[in-house]
């Protein structure tokens, strides 16, 4: 008898239980809360939709609460859009969010273009509507017209302006004897697996206020340190005589992948005053190539910042060279040198910081009896096999005392031992392009070493 009466008074309590449970919060005094006070989302590419926003709606009641609708204020018009439970839409009916609960709302933003060059402002509301009253939540997006290539061929010789970014998609060739112009502050920003391709020949002649970009279209902020979203900008064995000045390229696979030449007199690449960040292999790869770099930064890259293979000619002028990697994890040296079986190589490095998170930031590997011209004269070198660098007035495994290298600022600090120690630079067919620094600084030797000129 006494099980059955436990029994019987088990069951009255579940019943009760449920019905509790079961039971909705009607009060106007009840309320729920959105888990921010706003939605934010970075640059967005009209015609192209965001990353998906989640944001969570509590029920901190014991009670449930019925949601009469959940809704965007600019209804069919709106720029956004809502999903809950898989369903994508602007408005949804009778949401019930248990008590001690809540619920998921994912929110993406899509934006149609108009005729601005600039960042536009799109704003709405999520608006939320329970027990006879409204609740508000911004959303906030910023609009961007593009010009978008997708898969082309270029010829001829073609201009682009700055203004509206070009968004570009596959991969997209310049032909050869074709010549690509990119105004001062022409922004190119590359799809997943994109890449450019030249055949021909590339002028992009930024300047201090006015770089030249090429990055990923993703601009959101988790995205802007990520390497490996593009593929990269491949100089192939026809183009010749490219010029990149005041430039940033930053978060493909390999920035700059330069193929072999014929050793002409000018060139294949003159890349000055440029920044080359975030890539998940190299910043620069030359095989067999012609190559001058003056007042450039290159940090935070896979394996190499720069890997010259297979021989070629080389002049390196007040760079920085700064392996250190903290969203990447390397353990090969950020500049690898080498000649080719069958190719010599002859090489100069003045001024310049080689210098990383690593105990040897330099390789030199001779192949074959090929031509290993390679000559350092006045740089900050972190190696470990210092009787292998060929030159004078080198410095070795001294720390540059970088202002902070954490949020990659390779200014040097007061403490730095480097001001005026540099190589004083005789006149070249590159003093214009020597006689200031990185930050437009005028450059007065002896130099500081590296791209950036100590007061």
């Amino acid at each position: 008898m006494r099980f059955f009466f436990l029994f019987f008074l088990s069951v009255i309590f579940f019943f009760t239980a449920c019905k509790e449970n079961s039971s909705i919060e009607t009060s106007p005094n009840a309320r729920l809360f959105f888990s921010t006070d706003s939605v934010l989302f970075d640059t967005i590419f009209t015609s192209k939709s965001s990353t998906t926003r989640a944001i969570k709606i509590f029920n901190y009641n014991k009670s449930k609460i019925l949601v009469d609708e959940l809704s965007l204020a600019g209804g069919d018009n709106s720029n956004f859009k809502i999903n809950i439970n898989g369903l994508t839409t602007n408005k949804l009916s009778g949401i019930e969010i248990p008590g001690n609960d809540s619920i998921y709302v994912f929110i993406k933003a899509s934006i149609d273009p108009n005729s601005s060059d600039s960042p536009f402002l799109v704003e709405d509301s999520l608006l939320l509507t329970y027990n006879q009253k409204t609740k508000k939540l911004p959303l906030v997006a910023y609009g961007q017209n593009a010009i978008y290539i997708n898969n082309q061929t270029l010829t001829g010789n073609i201009i682009l302006k700055k203004g509206k970014p070009y968004v570009l998609s596959g991969s997209n060739i310049l032909s050869e004897n074709a010549n690509l112009e990119l105004e001062a502050g022409t922004r190119m920003y590359f799809h997943k697996k994109a890449k450019l391709v030249l055949n021909g020949n590339l002028r992009a002649n930024g300047t201090l206020k006015d770089s030249i970009v090429f990055a990923s279209d993703r601009t959101e902020r988790i995205y802007r340190d990520e390497p490996g979203q593009w593929e990269g900008i491949y100089i192939s064995d026809t183009s010749k005589e490219n010029i990149m000045n005041y430039c940033i390229i930053k978060n493909a696979i390999t920035g700059i992948y330069i193929d072999s030449s014929k050793l002409e007199t000018h060139p294949k690449l003159l890349l000055t005053n440029s920044i080359i960040k975030n890539h998940q292999v190299a910043g620069v790869i030359a095989d067999n190539s012609v190559v001058v770099g003056i007042n450039n930064l290159l940090f935070n890259c896979g394996r190499h910042l720069l890997a010259i293979l297979n021989g070629g000619r080389f002049e390196f002028y007040q760079n920085t060279f700064a392996g250190y990697n903290f969203s990447l994890s390397r353990t090969t040296p950020s500049i690898s040198v080498s000649n080719g079986k069958n190719t010599d190589l002859t090489a100069s490095f003045i001024n310049n910081i080689i210098w990383g998170n690593n105990r040897n930031e330099l390789e030199l590997k001779k192949n074959g009896n090929r031509n290993f011209d390679v000559l350092f004269k006045s740089n900050l070198i972190k190696t470990t096999d210092t009787e292998a660098v060929f030159g004078n007035n080198n410095t070795f495994n001294t720390d540059p005392i970088f202002l902070n290298t954490r949020h990659y600022l390779f200014w040097l600090s007061i403490e730095s031992p480097f001001a005026k120690s540099g190589e004083a630079i005789k006149s070249t067919l590159y003093s214009d392009f020597i006689k200031t620094d990185l930050a437009g600084l005028d450059r007065i030797f002896p130099s500081t070493l590296g791209c950036f000129e100590k007061k």
